[in-house]
C-alpha cells in the first residue's frame, strides 16, 4: 500500500513541485505539498539531545552523556534506549528525523569532533550505532547516519580531498555504515563535505548509488550535510536526494532548468523524489500512506536515562588500594577541587549543541550525597585565561528592533551566546524587519575584582557594563567566506575591563546591528557576549587547593578540556589539559594520597601524572545528569561500567596516526587499515591504557573459553564481594599470514552480570566478516582460511584465556 500511495503522489506532481521537494523550504524543512497530502518534513540536529527548529532555551532539550560515553557502556541495548528516548524528543518538538548518529572513526587524536563520534573500532562503532538507530526509528523518527564518508578530521572540513585505499575504506570506513545499514536499516544517510578520492562525496556516483544503494540495498533518503552540496547535475547524478539547507541550493528552480535544458533525465529526479516520499510515509507525514511506526514505545524518563547512561560510561582506569569507591558513611571530608567541577562541561561544542532545563556539577551532586559540611570545594585552576561566553551567574535576553528603534520582539538566552537559524528568530520578528539585536540583563559576580568582558563574532558592537561604554566598534568587519560559522566557533575578543564586586548585581548591554540578506545559504545570526572573571595567580590558587586537599580524607580533582579544546570546526593541536590543571593534579596528589581525578574529556588526554594519583575516572561528557552519576559511582551506590572505545596515548608522540592536517588540499590516509588498536599493536608501542579497559567495583576470573569458527563460549565468575557487570571481549589473532593484517582485532563482545561467587556464561557470535579482507583483485570479501587464535578477556592488552580454531569458510 505504501509503495502504491507513493507512486500515485509521485504522479500527481510536475517537474517545478518534485524539483522544489529536493530542496530545504528553509534551514531545517522541506516544503509542504498540499495537493498529494504531503505535510512538510522536519530535521533536527542530534546526536546527544533534539534541537528542534528553535535553537533556544524556550524550548529545552535533554541532553545525553557524549557519543564517546556512549560507545564507552559497550551495550547495544542501552544505546536503542537513547534513540528511544531521543525520538520521544523529537515527537515532542514537531521534529521528522533526527541528523544523527556520527559514526566517523577515531582515526587521529587530534580529531576536534571525536566526541561526537563513537570509537576508533568500525565494529564496536557498528553494533552502538545499530542499535542508537533501532531505538530511534522504533519511535517513528527517522535518522540520517553520517558523514558518509572519511570524514575523520575538522581541518579544512569543507574541501579536503581524502585518499584512501580501497581496503581500508571498506574494512574501517565504510564499515560501520554497512553494519548499520544492514543490520538497522536506517532511513537516511547524511553524505559528507569532504571529497574521497577526488570525487566530493554530495557527488559520488560510485560509493552512493553503487555501494550504498546496490550493494547494501539501502532504501532511504540521502541529504546533504548543511551547504555541501556544490553541482545540480553532479548531485543529482551522483544519488544526493536532497540539498539542504534552503532556500537557496543547487536543486529548485536550477534542477528544474537543468531537466529542461536535458542535462539531467526527469526520470533521475523521479528516483530522489520517491526516496523522500518514502521517508516522508515513514514517518507519517504523507496522507494516504501507512507509517512505519503504528505503536510507540513506552514514555522514558529522560532523567533517569541520562543518569544512568552517565554512570554506565564512566571508565575506571586506575583505582589503587581500592581507593574508590568512597565510604559515604565513613568519609569525613571531601575536598572538591576544579573550575569544571563546579562549572560543569557536560557537552562538546559545536552545531549539536542543545540547552537542557537544568545541569547536575559535580558540586551538586556530592553535595547532595553527602552529609552537610562534608564537602569543601577550591577551584585549583582555571583551564583557559581566555574569556568563555557568559554562562553562571549571568540573567540576560534579547531585544529585537527594526530600523526606526522600534522593539519587534524579545527572547530569552541560556547564556550569552545568539545563535539564531531558520525558525529560532523570535517570535514577530522575521531576518527582513530585523536590523539589531540587544542582548542585556545583569550579573552577579561570584568574585570581586577586575572582570574582563568581550565579543565573539563579526560586525559592528556596542558593550556597556554598569553605565560604562567600554566598547564601540561601527565598522563591519568581514568574514572568512569559506566557513559560514567563524562567528560560532572563532576566537573571543576582550573589550574591556569593570572591577565589580561579589554579590552585586551589575547591567550590561551588548548591541548588535544585523546586516543579513536573507536566501543566504545559511540566514544565520551569531555572535556573543563573553566574560573572564578575576584570574587570581595560578600559583596562589594551586597552593590553596593543596591545602584544602591536605585537611581531606579524600581529595577529588575534576580536571576537563574547553570548547576552544574540543568542538566542531577545528581540530586539536596536541592532547594537553589547558591551563595549569596538570601542575594542579600534581601539588593535589602530593598533599593527599588518596587523590581521585576526574577527567571531563570527550576524548583522549594526556594524563601525566596518571601513576603518582590513587584513583582516574574518565568522565567523558557526562550529560546534563553528570554530577549525581558522579556522586553515584566515587560513592559506590553504582558501579564504573565503562570500557574504553578507543586507546589513551601515555603521550601524543606515542600515537601511531597523527595527521589531520591536508597538504595541497589532500589528507592521505597512508596508514592502510592500521589505525587505534591495530595501529598500536603494530607500532609496539605501550598505551597510557588500551583499548577496551576498564576496572570495576568488583573481580573476575575466565573460567573456560571454547571456540568454534561461528562462536565463542565464555564462562566467567564474580569472585569479588559486590555484584557487578563485566563486559567480555573477544579477539581475533591469525597465527600465520598470506596477506597483511593486524596482529588482532575485536572479534565480538558481550556483557554479563553475577553476584558476588556466582558465575555466568555468554555466547558470542564471530561473525564471518571478523575473518575477511577486502580484496582488490578479487574487487570482494574473501575469507581469509587458517589457524585463529581467539582470545578472551578486559580488554586488547589483559586476555584471560585462549583457544585456537582452525577457519575454513
Amino acid at each position: 500500500m505504501t509503495d502504491a500511495s507513493i507512486e500515485a503522489a509521485l504522479g500527481k506532481l510536475d517537474l517545478d513541485a518534485k524539483a522544489r521537494l529536493l530542496a530545504g523550504r528553509d534551514l531545517w524543512s522541506l516544503p509542504a505539498l498540499p495537493e498529494i497530502g504531503l505535510k512538510s518534513l522536519v530535521m533536527s540536529d542530534g546526536p546527544i539531545g533534539v534541537r528542534g527548529v528553535r535553537w533556544t532555551a524556550d524550548d529545552p532539550s535533554v541532553a545525553l552523556p557524549s557519543p564517546t560515553a556512549l560507545a564507552a557502556t559497550w551495550d547495544p541495548g542501552l544505546a536503542r534506549r537513547a534513540g528511544t528516548l531521543l525520538a520521544q524528543e523529537a515527537r515532542r518538538k514537531g521534529v521528522h528525523v533526527l541528523l544523527a548518529p556520527t559514526v566517523n572513526l577515531h582515526r587521529s587524536p587530534l580529531g576536534g569532533r571525536h566526541f561526537e563520534c563513537y570509537s576508533e573500532d568500525p565494529y564496536l562503532t557498528g553494533e552502538i550505532g545499530t542499535g542508537y538507530v533501532r531505538g530511534v526509528q522504533s519511535g517513528g523518527v527517522g535518522t540520517t547516519v553520517k558523514h558518509f564518508v572519511a570524514n575523520d578530521a575538522e581541518t579544512e572540513r569543507f574541501t579536503v580531498d581524502t585518499i584512501v585505499g580501497p581496503r581500508a575504506l571498506r574494512e574501517l570506513y565504510l564499515a560501520p555504515f554497512e553494519a548499520i545499514v544492514k543490520n538497522a536499516h536506517p532511513w537516511g544517510i547524511m553524505t559528507a563535505y569532504n571529497q574521497v578520492n577526488g570525487t566530493t562525496m554530495t557527488e559520488h556516483r560510485y560509493l552512493v548509488n553503487e555501494v550504498l544503494r546496490g550493494e547494501w540495498g539501502f532504501d532511504g533518503v540521502n541529504v546533504s550535510d548543511w551547504t555541501a552540496a556544490r553541482s545540480t547535475v553532479g548531485g543529482i547524478e551522483g544519488g544526493l536526494d536532497i540539498a539542504m539547507p534552503g532556500p537557496k541550493t543547487v536543486y529548485g528552480a536550477e534542477l528544474a532548468a537543468a531537466v529542461r535544458a536535458g542535462e539531467v533525465e526527469e526520470a533521475v529526479v523521479d528516483d530522489a523524489v520517491r526516496n523522500v516520499l518514502r521517508l516522508a510515509a515513514r514517518v507519517g507525514v504523507l496522507e494516504g500512506a501507512e507509517p512505519a511506526v503504528t505503536e510507540l514505545p513506552a514514555a522514558i524518563d529522560g532523567d533517569a536515562l541520562a543518569r544512568e547512561i552517565a554512570r554506565r560510561s564512566f571508565v575506571l582506569v586506575r583505582n589503587e588500594n581500592r581507593t574508590l569507591p568512597i565510604s559515604a558513611t565513613e568519609v569525613r571530608t571531601v575536598a572538591l577541587i576544579g573550575a569544571a567541577a563546579r562549572d560543569a562541561r557536560v557537552l562538546g561544542g559545536g552545531s549539536a549543541t542543545v540547552f537542557p532545563e537544568h545541569v547536575l556539577s559535580p558540586l551538586d551532586g556530592l553535595t547532595a550525597a553527602l552529609p552537610e559540611g562534608a564537602v569543601t570545594y577550591a577551584v585549583g585552576a582555571y583551564p583557559s585565561d581566555e574569556l568563555a561566553v557568559a554562562g553562571e551567574k549571568f540573567e540576560l535576553r534579547a531585544v529585537c528592533r527594526d530600523a526606526a528603534g522600534r522593539v519587534i520582539g524579545e527572547g530569552s538566552l541560556p547564556s550569552g551566546q545568539v545563535q539564531w537559524t531558520g525558525d529560532d528568530l523570535p517570535e514577530g520578528v522575521t531576518l527582513e524587519t530585523l536590523r539589531s539585536i540587544e542582548i542585556k540583563g545583569t550579573f552577579v559576580p561570584r568574585e570581586s575584582g577586575e572582570h574582563a568582558f568581550g565579543t565573539r563574532g563579526l560586525g559592528a558592537f556596542t558593550l556597556t557594563v554598569g553605565g560604562e561604554v567600554l566598547w564601540w566598534e561601527g565598522v563591519q568587519e568581514q568574514g572568512n567566506e569559506a566557513d559560514p560559522f567563524e562567528a560560532f566557533f572563532g576566537a573571543p575578543a576582550e573589550r574591556g575591563r569593570v572591577a565589580l564586586t561579589a554579590g552585586e548585581p551589575v547591567e550590561l548591554s551588548l548591541a548588535h546591528p544585523v546586516n543579513k540578506a536573507p536566501g543566504t545559504p545559511l540566514s544565520a545570526i551569531m555572535f556573543s557576549l563573553t566574560h573572564l572573571g578575576p584570574q587570581r595567580a595560578a600559583d596562589e590558587l594551586i597552593a590553596e587547593a593543596a591545602e584544602a586537599a591536605r585537611a581531606a580524607a579524600t581529595a577529588v580533582v575534576v580536571v576537563a578540556t574547553t570548547d576552544r579544546v574540543e568542538s566542531e570546526g577545528f581540530d586539536r593541536r596536541d592532547l594537553k589539559l589547558p591551563g595549569r590543571q596538570d601542575d594542579l593534579v600534581r601539588a593535589v596528589a602530593a598533599a593527599n594520597p588518596n587523590t581521585v581525578v576526574v577527567v571531563n574529556s570527550g576524548s583522549p588526554v594526556e594524563l601525566p601524572w596518571r601513576d603518582d594519583v590513587a584513583a582516574v575516572l574518565l568522565s567523558w561528557f557526562p550529560g546534563q545528569e553528570g554530577g549525581a552519576a558522579l556522586a553515584d559511582v566515587l560513592l559506590g551506590a553504582e558501579e564504573p561500567g565503562g570500557r574504553l572505545p578507543t586507546t589513551w596515548p601515555a603521550a601524543f608522540e606515542d600515537a601511531p596516526v597523527t595527521e589531520v592536517t591536508p597538504t595541497d588540499g589532500q589528507l592521505h590516509y597512508t596508514e592502510g587499515v592500521f589505525i587505534g588498536h591495530r595501529a598500536w599493536d603494530r607500532a609496539g608501542t605501550a598505551p597510557a591504557y588500551p583499548f577496551g579497559h576498564g576496572l570495576g567495583y568488583t573481580t573476575w576470573e575466565y573460567e573456560s573459553l571454547e571456540a568454534t569458527p561461528t562462536t565463542a563460549t565464555v564462562q566467567v565468575r564474580n569472585t569479588g564481594t559486590r555484584a557487578g557487570r563485566e563486559t567480555v571481549q573477544v579477539y581475533l589473532a591469525p597465527q600465520a599470514d598470506s596477506v597483511e593484517r593486524p596482529a588482532r582485532w575485536l572479534a565480538g563482545f558481550a556483557q554479563v552480570e553475577a553476584g558476588p561467587g556466582e558465575s555466568a556464561e555468554v555466547e558470542i557470535p564471530l561473525r564471518r566478516r571478523a575473518f575477511e579482507i577486502w580484496d582488490e583483485g578479487e574487487s570482494g570479501w574473501v575469507f581469509v582460511p587458517g589457524a585463529y587464535e581467539v582470545r578472551a578477556g578486559r580488554s586488547l592488552l589483559d586476555g584471560r584465556l585462549s583457544a585456537t580454531l582452525d577457519a575454513r569458510g
